[in-house]
């Protein structure tokens, strides 16, 4: 049994005792509901007991780029963020989720390393059509498709008449397709300096390449009343069309990360690739747009798009340098220290992050809130202490990160998986994660 003051269900927070057995929760309780004979009892005094995070946007890069990450420490690095679920990328590991032998390689990579409960997209090539629905039978949570280059030769980006072909496909059985969406022609229109001047790259990913790959693939959605997700928004100036889509009935949703919400381009420094992403981290007005876009549902969900790389390919040229910031560990910390400055609570972060990424792959029935029926996983907040990011602390692969040295506030005690603690106060223990398939 759990017992907190602070316990956040969907019904709201207050003081409980979650009853736990076999993995599952049994029953919310009153908080100060008898505890059986035999059973253990953790008191959280005031510290909140929030449903574990479920990011379904990382790059783990394992196997073929472990030196970038890998299970071992992407999970750990995530537990200690309060992450207790992960949907990995297919792409950046090698060989790339595009295939079900390829998934097969992924997962047996995985398994004795997860930390934390891992699940998989498959790719969306121009070459591999005829694997989408195996991939999705084989349990894939969906397909990540690129309108523009990926950054990596062996991960091609589709044009529109591959969009179309594979999204019809996908659409057949109902799949989600998730998208990288920047338009190439505008890419190759914009000015491209390089340099160290975080000013030139910005100007060289325009707004408008978002808003017209995201315009494209609404109307090939609308056409096929297929599903897809826009992921890692940052351009304000698309989210009317959103809305517009959304209220036309186009099933869309749409997601955007903490650097895009805590980060802007007033405050990067010129040389400093760690602050690198495509798209960029935009200017502060842009940045007050995407919450307002949260605050009023535009916007679904927050993930990470954890994107890392060795230390080597963050050069100070922002055209050279490996574009991904790395997020796992200090994503649940970095939106809540700005969403409770915007008057935001706990609650709607849950929501953000928790909630609505599992609803997004369709494990809304096993994670996402503290609920009886749902998996027992949890992170230990408490909110109002702070800490000063010390990459060195990092379980990152790779420490190279964007916050160096910011003050946030929420300080993770610790996170339990089907009720057993992954890590407290620094201290792991053995990995416990589950390997997950798409529910059918």
């Amino acid at each position: 049994m759990l017992r907190s003051t602070r316990v956040i269900t969907p019904e709201g927070t207050r003081a409980a005792t979650v009853a736990v057995a076999a993995g599952r929760i049994t029953a919310v309780l009153a908080y100060d509901a008898e505890v059986p004979p035999g059973a253990r009892l953790e008191d959280f005094g005031d510290d909140v007991l929030l449903p574990g995070l479920v990011d379904t946007h990382v790059h783990v890069n394992d196997p073929g780029r472990t030196e970038w990450e890998g299970f071992w420490t992407a999970t750990r690095a995530a537990a200690a963020g309060g992450i207790t679920t992960l949907v990995d990328m297919p792409l950046n590991s090698l060989p790339p989720t595009t295939t079900v032998d390829h998934l097969r390689t992924k997962r047996d990579v995985a398994r004795s390393k997860a930390h934390i409960d891992v699940g998989f997209w498959g790719g969306a090539l121009p070459d591999n059509v005829k694997h989408l629905r195996p991939l999705h039978d084989a349990g894939v949570f969906g397909f990540k498709a690129f309108l523009s280059p990926s950054g990596v030769d062996e991960f091609p980006e589709l044009d529109q008449e591959g969009l179309a072909r594979s999204l019809a496909e996908i659409a057949a059985f109902d799949g989600l397709l998730i998208v990288h969406a920047e338009d190439p022609h505008h890419l190759a229109a914009a000015p491209q300096k390089g340099g160290r001047k975080y000013a030139d790259f910005l100007a060289s990913r325009p707004r408008e390449a978002e808003d017209t790959a995201i315009a494209h693939l609404i109307a090939q959605a609308e056409r096929l009343h297929a599903r897809v997700h826009v992921l890692h928004l940052s351009s304000s100036d698309a989210l009317p069309l959103i809305a517009e889509a959304k209220r036309a009935g186009v099933r869309i949703t749409v997601e955007t990360c903490p650097h895009y919400l805590t980060l802007t381009a007033e405050e990067v420094p010129d040389g400093a690739s760690e602050f690198k992403c495509c798209p960029p981290i935009r200017e502060a007005a842009n940045q007050d747009l995407l919450w307002q876009a949260l605050a009023d549902g535009t916007i679904d969900c927050v993930v990470t798009d954890h994107s890392p790389s060795t230390a080597d390919l963050k050069t100070d040229d922002f055209a050279t340098a490996w574009g991904g910031i790395s997020g796992l560990q200090l994503s649940l910390s970095a939106v809540w220290t700005e969403a409770r400055g915007r008057g935001h609570d706990l609650e709607d972060v849950v929501r953000w992050m928790s909630t609505r990424t599992a609803r997004l792959v369709g494990l809304d029935s096993r994670k996402g809130a503290i609920a009886v029926g749902r998996d027992a996983d949890f992170a230990v907040l408490a909110p109002d202490e702070t800490f000063t990011v010390d990459p060195a602390a990092l379980q990152h692969r790779n420490r190279v990160t964007a916050y160096a040295g910011r003050t946030l506030s929420g300080v993770v005690k610790s996170t339990w998986l089907r009720g057993e603690r992954v890590v407290a106060d620094g201290e792991f223990g053995a990995p416990r994660g589950e390997l997950l398939t798409r529910t059918p």
